[in-house]
């Protein structure tokens, strides 16, 4: 309709032309008004600076995320990966305690860092956080428990408040009393709350209430001469992960011994050997009657072994990439890969249990930094949720049960539950 108009118009009759023209510029300009109103604002919208690539912001909140499906085949590595690194074989992001740097990190797949504590203003005026070795997601997913085993605290992180929330223990004082620790290792937090973390040093197993500055039990004595008596005494525990059966896997240095462990009762139900390790680490459980561990040692070791001691997996290369101290390794839930720290070695790495290959790195192999990239002795790691450890073991995680506080479990009947250091 409007072309058939404007033909009209061009075609007036002589006398009419000067007016006609005037019209027609009205037309037009209004046309163009129309115009630029109803496209301008989409094109601004799509001609927006883009970020440089792989610039995100660190101090951010996140809401940990998820990459599976085509979102993961589609993934591609950013630039502070090694070389070969296939995001794809993470489903979430990677939470890292970066001991040598006195930070934790969540670094997503493609290798970007999305979130690190602490920033300037974290921490409260003469507060500390030195030298976290081991970091987990709680069963809620909102905070974090993080171990600061050399400066003798155990601290719970607000992700999104960017703060510590709570302490338990000393900073730079180690002891015995009730709200002391002496090297506490793989401090978990349960889904009522309470606490589990093996205090090594102190050669027994600690539990906490919620919010609490003192013991709600401890499962065996309190004493500085560490050996293989469990439950009574432990040999150097250093860590104390749950099974899907509700009881714990303890892990003891002294000895090269693994235990199962019922938190409820104090009874330990077997022990055994990770076969031909000199310093196990952190054992845990990847299915029914299958336990993964590592060998904390140069050149180190990862295995998959049975309650009996039968090698079922091992993981130890020679050469340019051999381990050098790892000190935990973790399923992946979603593909069975291997998720490690490699302290010594500076990184983080995922391991193809079927190929007997580093599919995913973070950190450079030997050289400790600061930037992104780089880290400086890591000593722990957790996926994001849903796939934190915590958050897969929520519905099955054994809890201590009615205790009054103070409770000592795992001492015979007769003996004494006083330190005998």
């Amino acid at each position: 309709m409007k072309q058939i108009r404007t033909a009209s118009l061009l075609y007036s009759p002589p006398v009419q032309r000067s007016s006609t023209r005037i019209a027609i510029l009205i037309v037009f300009v209004g046309l163009l008004v129309l115009l630029v109103t109803v496209i301008a604002p989409r094109s601004s919208k799509h001609s927006a600076a883009p970020r440089a690539a792989g610039h995100r912001s660190i101090r951010v909140t996140p809401t940990p995320k998820t990459t599976t499906g085509r979102q993961a085949k589609d993934l591609k590595p950013g630039p502070n990966l090694a070389p070969g690194s296939n995001p794809a074989v993470l489903p979430s992001d990677v939470l890292i305690a970066d001991e040598g740097n006195n930070r934790l990190q969540l670094v997503n797949p493609q290798g970007n860092i999305v979130w690190q504590f602490p920033q300037p203003g974290d921490l409260a005026p003469g507060q500390t956080f030195l030298r976290p070795d081991d970091a987990f997601f709680t069963p809620n997913g909102k905070d974090i428990i993080a171990t600061e085993e050399t400066d003798q605290v155990i601290s719970l992180i607000s992700v999104a408040q960017h703060r510590i929330i709570w302490r338990y223990g000393h900073p730079g004082l180690p002891g015995s009393s009730p709200g002391y620790v002496s090297n506490p290792d793989d401090a978990l937090m349960m889904p009522n709350g309470d606490v589990i973390t093996a205090d090594i040093k102190n050669c027994n197993i600690l539990l906490i209430g919620p919010g609490s500055h003192v013991p709600l039990a401890t499962i065996g004595i309190t004493d500085p001469y560490c050996y293989h008596q469990p439950p009574y005494r432990w040999a150097s525990p250093n860590g104390a992960f749950p099974l899907t059966n509700g009881n714990y896997l303890i892990t003891e240095i002294d000895g090269d011994w693994v235990d199962e462990l019922n938190i409820a009762t104090g009874k330990v139900l077997w022990s055994t050997h990770p076969p031909g390790f000199t310093y196990p680490s952190d054992t845990n459980q990847v299915g029914p009657n299958r336990y993964l561990s590592v060998d904390y040692t140069k050149p180190g070791a990862v295995e998959e072994f049975t309650k009996h001691g039968r090698l079922l997996w091992r993981f130890a290369p020679t050469g340019a990439n051999a381990l050098n101290h790892p000190s935990l390794c973790a399923p992946i839930p979603t593909n069975g890969d291997i998720l490690c720290n490699d302290d010594h070695n500076d990184r983080i790495i995922v391991i193809d249990p079927r190929t007997d290959k580093i599919v995913w790195q973070y950190g450079h192999t030997g050289v400790a930094g600061t930037a992104p990239g780089y880290l400086s002795g890591p000593d722990g790691c957790d996926l994001a949720p849903p796939y934190s450890l915590l958050m897969t073991h929520a519905s099955t995680m054994g809890l201590p049960g009615r205790l009054a506080p103070g409770t000592v479990l795992g001492v015979p009947a007769g003996s004494s539950s006083a330190s005998t250091g």
